[in-house]
């Protein structure tokens, strides 16, 4: 799981997304996702605090505070129904979710205009659903995507919003039990790894193009999510 953390931050930090989905699709596949959400959480909040100098002037704070909302309505059902199923079944959602989602980002899919007011409020309830296992991000990220913003709105929206996110998620992830003293020592342990595949992502150290760079990103999440598929049918 070490090279998955750092492998994923290292995404993260050069395409923008794809950490939180590529380490509970890797986790997936050798134990129970739900065991990593609020790890994951963690280390998250952690990245974007990391990347959050000098972003604030190009934040949508409206966006964000009405993908909040939604997300305070999606994320409690999303646990609900998570937490109550058998691990082969939250396998098989998350990965198959993930599946679907990486669909979508290579679908290229692009609206005339910007989504604003209700739209913002609807992507914020399949965010919190979606981050029942930690993956709330990616819905925004292919909601982003889709419309045209400006490459630094995007990003600093997105650092603004993934903090948010989780600071509502730590005590839902407490009460549904997805916290331990195991949960806090692997943040810790994993934490070196994270900041520095962050810092190298956010450095272009691979020196190729971000959009390229996101491509094999989401190509590689999704072959992560359908062996963790096929892990959930045999």
């Amino acid at each position: 799981m070490a090279v998955a953390v750092f492998g994923a931050a290292l995404v993260r930090g050069y395409s923008g997304f794809g950490y939180s989905a590529m380490v509970i699709a890797a986790s997936s596949l050798v134990t129970n996702p739900l065991n990593f959400v609020a790890v994951v959480v963690i280390l998250e909040t952690a990245m974007s605090l990391q990347a959050a100098k000098g972003a604030g002037p190009d934040v949508d704070w409206r966006r964000v505070w009405l993908l909040l909302a939604g997300a305070a309505v999606g994320l409690p059902l999303g646990l609900w129904v998570l937490t109550g199923v058998s691990e082969d079944t939250a396998r098989a959602v998350v990965s198959g979710y993930v599946l679907v989602m990486c669909g979508v980002l290579l679908a290229g899919w692009r609206l005339a205009s910007e989504v604003r007011g209700p739209g913002n409020v609807v992507a914020g309830v399949v965010s919190g659903l979606a981050n029942a296992p930690g993956m709330g991000g990616l819905p925004i990220a292919a909601f982003f995507a889709a419309q045209p913003m400006q490459a630094t709105v995007f990003r600093a929206t997105l650092i603004a919003y993934f903090p948010l996110l989780d600071l509502y998620s730590a005590p839902l992830y407490f009460w549904a039990g997805l916290v331990s003293w195991d949960t806090l020592w692997a943040s810790l342990i994993a934490l070196p790894l994270t900041f520095l595949g962050n810092w190298l992502g956010g450095r272009h150290f691979f020196g190729t193009d971000p959009q390229e760079f996101r491509r094999f990103a989401i190509v590689l999440l999704a072959g992560l999510a359908g062996l963790g598929l096929l892990k959930a049918a045999l």
